[in-house]
């Protein structure tokens, strides 16, 4: 499945471009600083043990890897994947003091590894800004290890009628914050559009179904803000 606006020809690598530098202090910004918890409750359901491997692909500046080793020991291996350079070099400078991480620059529907040889895979705002989601999904499946688990964080669509219009009025203002905060504007309003015109969860689970995740299912928070889907090839 083919997303129109992230096909739209060096769209997403221009925004992310623009923003890599205070990405993460306009993610913080955004969400109040609520991204953290999310992305700790996303460990906390994967809830990894020593020695396990992880592929953590749209890796942005590394939360969800620095997130993973600290709960695990320094044996676990980690492989970080982003289709962007800029990110990537922020994320080894923030964890610098990790010596066992191979940072990989590549999109999410081409991964450079093996078949079977993770855990876990994981993503975490980053499914959205894929330009195919079958091939993602696909490729999430095959770099995964029989019985290995698929954990998708990513903005979702909200379920009460209430929140749903307060977010909605919040979200026109984001543009403007990254205007004042990093002096872009044009990649949040990307940001806002890519929201609105992702897949709703269960539209998700269906695609994870075609790709063969079996006991998929999903958890809303934050009202569904964002959700955390969960599959596992069987």
């Amino acid at each position: 499945m083919q997303q129109y606006l992230q096909n739209k020809k060096g769209l997403v690598q221009n925004v992310f471009d623009q923003v890599y530098d205070q990405y993460d202090l306009m993610n913080d910004f955004m969400s109040f600083g609520i991204h953290r918890l999310w992305k700790k409750s996303l460990l906390n359901i994967m809830n990894p043990s020593d020695k396990q491997k992880l592929i953590d692909v749209a890796c942005g500046t590394g939360d969800i890897a620095k997130l993973f080793l600290k709960h695990v020991s320094k044996s676990s291996h980690l492989t970080c994947v982003d289709p962007n350079k800029g990110m990537i070099k922020k994320g080894k400078e923030k964890l610098s003091e990790f010596n066992n991480i191979n940072w990989i620059i590549a999109p999410a529907e081409k991964l450079p590894v093996t078949n079977n040889k993770f855990d876990f895979y994981t993503i975490s705002f980053g499914l959205r800004n894929t330009k195919d989601l079958n091939k993602s999904l696909s490729e999430a499946y095959r770099v995964l290890k029989p019985g290995g688990r698929f954990l998708c964080l990513e903005f979702s669509k909200i379920q009460n009628t209430t929140l749903e219009i307060i977010y909605r009025n919040y979200s026109r203002i984001i543009p403007t914050i990254g205007e004042i905060i990093v002096g872009q504007k044009q990649p949040y309003e990307y940001l806002v559009e890519s929201i609105e015109k992702f897949v709703t969860q269960d539209e998700l689970i269906d695609l994870m179904l075609d790709n063969n995740f079996k006991k998929c299912s999903y958890r809303n928070l934050s009202g569904g803000i964002v959700s955390i889907h969960s599959g596992w090839k069987v």
